[in-house]
């Protein structure tokens, strides 16, 4: 064969590039969806009152499900063949209708839909104060994960890593490596009341992959943007389940007089915005949580979760 002129060695390198150039507008199409919404929220269009716990948990899958997808759906945030983490807040000892961890239905639903987007593995797992061997079981999260293909990791304390973190009012604190190791990490926390902080939301949640939380007592606001401004590149997804809402005696819990049904829930790319939104849903104003507020003022996030025009949608 002969060699090629120049001009034909032009045209094919043009549209070798120009079919490179295609594949990659189109991974990142996949990847990050068509003008996808920073913020999407879900809620019931019923009337929640005489809905049995059953039907609630069932109705706490599809919020979850509708929010994501009204977000750009699962393929904006998690690629084939990927690792990912996802972080529930499993720390208690309760029962999903006493409202102190994260909806197992809402956590089961998020495993769905990453093994749907092509994920290999799904690891589920939190730094637990109750022992994990009892929270992952009365939780109903771990039956809920095992379920839907997901697999339980029962964080090892031993196995913590000191690591930089370089912010303003956290310089280091160990963190489980396991959790950096993987591909992608979805936050999923719950709404509800927390004696020091006042609420518990996307934010908070972040305390469950670090270990020595009493570093973060002597400024949870500003170590609560620090660790998330460190985690914000890893993380590809926060959800928050408004559900059930913990209003008192957080964040333990334990009496159901202490829980209201509100059947919402909030995803998106801005956890400092879904908290916001989480903060009106609880009663406060978002300028009233100290973790909201830095969080914007270290530039984490927007307060003003409307100026994202976050998508709502109605689900029945």
């Amino acid at each position: 064969m002969t060699d090629p002129t120049r001009r034909q060695f032009l045209v094919r390198t043009a549209a070798g590039l120009a079919a490179l150039h295609g594949n990659i507008l189109n991974a990142t199409n996949v990847f990050a969806g068509e003008n996808p919404a920073p913020m999407a929220i879900a809620r019931w269009s019923g009337n929640p009152a005489g809905m049995t716990n059953d039907r609630i948990d069932e109705a706490a899958g599809k919020l979850a499900r509708r929010a994501v997808e009204a977000a750009g759906g699962m393929k904006r945030f998690v690629k084939p063949g990927e690792t990912v983490w996802v972080k529930p807040n499993i720390c208690w000892d309760r029962t999903p209708e006493q409202a102190a961890n994260t909806n197992p239905r809402v956590v089961a639903e998020i495993v769905g839909m990453c093994l749907e987007a092509g994920a290999k593995t799904v690891k589920v797992g939190d730094h637990t104060a109750s022992p994990a061997q009892r929270t992952y079981v009365t939780s109903g999260i771990g039956p809920a994960v095992e379920k839907a293909g997901g697999k339980l990791v029962y964080v090892d304390a031993s196995r913590f890593k000191t690591m930089a973190i370089n912010g303003a009012s956290l310089k280091e604190i160990p963190i489980y490596p396991e959790i950096l190791e993987c591909d992608a990490i979805i936050n999923v926390a719950i709404l509800k009341d927390h004696c020091d902080s006042k609420l518990t939301m996307c934010m908070k949640n972040l305390m469950g992959i670090v270990n020595n939380r009493q570093r973060f007592h002597q400024d949870i606001p500003g170590c609560l943007a620090d660790i998330g401004l460190f985690m914000r590149p890893r993380i590809r997804l926060h959800v928050l389940d408004g559900v059930r809402i913990l209003k008192a005696h957080g964040p333990t819990g334990g009496k159901l007089e202490d829980v209201v049904v509100k059947m919402a829930l909030a995803a998106g790319t801005d956890s400092v915005a879904i908290d916001a939104w989480g903060a009106e849903l609880a009663g406060f104003k978002p300028a009233d949580i100290g973790s909201i507020v830095k969080g914007q003022e270290r530039g984490l996030g927007k307060m003003d979760y409307r100026s994202l025009a976050p998508k709502e949608v109605a689900v029945s």
